[in-house]
């Protein structure tokens, strides 16, 4: 039984892989999304990472599909008590921003979609730096205090403003960011790494990176020469061959045969032991994908693999 880990400085405890929804209502349908849904459960997955704006970028989708289909299986499989659902807000066509009333109002949306009446962890999605923090944090508390929500944290946003959001919690004795989401993986590590990994270090904040396998880069199917049909490919393909790409595949390459693991485990393994990493976030299609996914709880690298890929990937 693999053990689960305590996110941040919140009562929450998450499976070290949290599954992303971003493909449920996409390039999976519900069938399929309640497939993966039930076999990452079934490994004891208990972390589903959504938001209210997945996936508003399809044609002819609002918004709120994600949301919808796991709400959908919650309803169907009866497993509201036993699983982690994260999700966000302040990107959905309709309820943009961070204003108090567009907050609330995106919060029940939410909630409505869910089929539930609390959500675990209720992130921001990205910052709005026109709305004051007193503001932001004093919605979220009161989503808090009226128990919608469990645990608050953020996603894209600044070193510099993070720390003006947890300054103002702890003065204010109000509710309090236990996690970040940030973008982090071993081809794109500055977006992470230095100022923001610093503030969340010091707050005790539990990191849970998203593109955590560089939209599929990080499986090792995008090498050079090679054409793979996705809708990511193009964001995985901006790393192939560059001179971080190319290191970076050969170390996982090389670890990957020395341990018997697929090269995305080993990936995966690498983000789950560095500082202050949770529980990095993956997405699957199909249950065949997910194997791979799983096995980062049963992977732990030693340190000196673990420096080997942090040198491939400097």
């Amino acid at each position: 039984m693999t053990s689960l880990r305590t996110l941040g400085s919140s009562g929450l405890e998450v499976f070290p892989l949290s599954l992303g929804g971003n493909v449920f209502g996409w390039t999976a349908d519900e069938a399929q999304s309640f497939a993966v849904l039930d076999a990452y459960t079934a490994a004891g997955g208990n972390f589903i990472d959504t938001a209210d704006a997945y996936s508003a970028w399809v044609e002819g989708n609002k918004g709120g599909e994600s949301e919808t289909v796991i709400g959908n299986w919650l309803r169907a499989r009866g497993r509201r008590d036993d699983v982690v659902i994260a999700t966000k807000v302040s990107r959905h066509p309709e309820y943009m921003g961070l204003r108090a009333d567009n907050i609330k109002a995106a919060a029940d949306a939410s909630l409505r979609r869910l089929g539930t009446d609390y959500i675990d962890l209720y992130y921001t999605h990205y910052d709005d730096p026109d709305v004051p923090v007193e503001e932001i944090v004093g919605t979220l508390d009161e989503l808090v205090t009226a128990g919608k929500v469990r645990e608050i944290a953020a996603s894209n946003i600044s070193p510099e403003r993070l720390q003006e959001f947890l300054d103002f919690s702890d003065r204010e004795g109000l509710a309090r960011y236990v996690a970040l989401q940030p973008h982090y993986n071993l081809v794109s590590r500055d977006t992470y790494e230095g100022p923001l990994q610093e503030v969340a270090s010091r707050a005790g904040l539990a990191a849970v990176p998203y593109w955590a396998l560089a939209s599929g880069f990080l499986t090792g199917k995008y090498r050079p020469g090679t054409t793979v049909e996705s809708r990511r490919a193009a964001g995985a393909g901006k790393h192939v061959g560059t001179e971080r790409g190319t290191k970076v595949l050969a170390a996982l390459d090389e670890i990957a045969l020395d341990r018997g693991a697929e090269v995305a485990t080993v990936a995966l393994a690498w983000l789950a032991a560095r500082p202050t990493v949770a529980a990095p976030i993956a997405s699957a299609r199909t249950v065949e994908q997910l194997p791979a996914l799983l096995a980062v709880a049963d992977l732990e690298l030693t340190e000196a693999e673990v420096a080997r890929l942090t040198e491939a990937s400097a």
